[in-house]
C-alpha cells in the first residue's frame, strides 16, 4: 500500500494528566531514528475526522472542500535529545482550537502524524559552554527547556542554568517535581517557580507574581546562582508574546541584545501563538 502524507506514522504510548487542561503524551514513531536538537520543535497532526473531547466548543465547519485532511500544529519536544523509545510532548487545552480538543482525545494506542523533521534554532547551539542560562518561561514554553535540560545539564555539569517558570497555578506547574529533583542534586541548577493566582491557589508557599518583574528584583541573582549580567550569561524567553515583550524591554535595560539571523546575542526567544 503506498503511503500518503495524510498517515499516521506514530502511536501514544503514555497519556500524563497534569491537570484537566494540561497534558504529557509520549509517542512512539513506526520509523526509529528522529534526530533533532534540544529546543526544537515538530508537527502533530489529526485527520479533522478525530473525535474531539466533548467540552470543547463548537467547531466552525465552515473549511473549504478539498482542503487539508489533516490538522497539524508545531509543538516543542521535552523529551532528551539523546532519548530514542519516544518522542515527549507538553500540551495545554485550547478549548476553540483545531487541533488540541482532538490532542486530549487521544488515547494509549491511538494513532497520529508526526512529521519526519525537527525545526527551529531555539537551542543551545550559539550560547557558549562556559556561559551561564536563564530559561524563562510560562506555561508550556517550559517544554524546550526540559527537553534541554535533560540533554544539557546532565551532559554539562559545569554550567550554571536556572529555570524561572510561571503558571496561574502550583498545579499547572509541570515537571515540578522533576527539576525541585534535579536542584536538589544538582549545584549549578536552580528551579524559580511562581504562581500568578494566589489568591485561588492559597495553600501555596511560594514565589507569587508574574514573570518579567523577577528580572528587576535585586535577589533575582541570588535566586538564579549567577550574575544576571549580559558578559557572562544569556536569557532565553519562551511562552506567552506579552511576558516575552515585557520580559525583552527589562533585560535590554540590562545592557542584553537580540539574538537575530547573522547577529551574535545573548538575548533569545521563542513565542508561542
Amino acid at each position: 500500500m503506498k503511503t500518503s502524507k495524510f498517515s499516521y506514522n506514530a502511536t501514544v504510548t503514555r497519556c500524563i494528566e497534569v491537570t484537566g487542561e494540561i497534558r504529557i503524551l509520549q509517542v512512539c514513531l513506526d520509523n526509529p531514528g528522529f534526530k533533532f536538537k534540544a529546543g526544537q520543535y515538530t508537527m502533530l497532526g489529526l485527520l479533522r475526522e478525530a473525535p474531539r473531547i466533548p467540552e470543547a466548543a463548537v467547531e466552525d465547519e465552515g473549511d473549504e472542500p478539498g482542503g487539508d485532511p489533516m490538522i497539524r500544529r508545531a509543538y516543542s519536544i521535552a523529551s532528551g535529545s539523546s532519548q530514542q523509545e519516544y518522542l515527549e510532548f507538553y500540551v495545554s487545552i485550547v478549548s476553540s482550537g483545531a487541533l488540541t480538543p482532538r490532542l486530549f482525545a487521544l488515547k494509549e494506542g491511538d494513532r497520529l502524524h508526526v512529521a519526519e523533521k525537527s525545526k527551529g534554532i531555539f537551542t543551545l547551539d550559539k550560547v557558549p559552554q562556559e556561559s551561564d542560562v536563564l530559561l524563562v518561561g510560562t506555561g508550556t514554553g517550559l517544554a524546550p527547556y526540559i527537553s534541554m535540560l535533560r540533554s544539557e545539564v546532565l551532559a554539562n555539569r559545569d554550567r550554571r542554568i536556572a529555570v524561572l517558570h510561571g503558571a496561574s497555578f502550583s498545579w499547572d506547574l509541570g515537571y515540578r517535581r522533576e527539576l525541585e529533583s534535579l536542584a536538589q542534586y544538582n549545584d549549578h541548577f536552580r528551579y524559580i517557580p511562581t504562581i500568578s493566582r494566589p489568591q485561588i491557589d492559597q495553600d501555596w508557599q511560594g514565589f507569587t507574581g508574574r514573570l518579567p518583574p523577577f528580572l528587576d528584583d535585586p535577589a533575582i541573582e541570588e535566586l538564579c546562582g549567577f550574575a544576571l549580567d549580559p558578559g557572562p550569561s544569556h536569557v532565553l524567553l519562551c511562552g506567552n508574546p506579552a511576558m516575552i515583550e515585557n520580559a525583552t524591554v527589562r533585560l535590554e535595560a540590562r545592557g542584553y541584545q537580540q539574538k537575530r539571523p547573522r547577529e551574535p546575542g545573548n538575548l533569545h526567544m521563542e513565542k508561542y501563538w
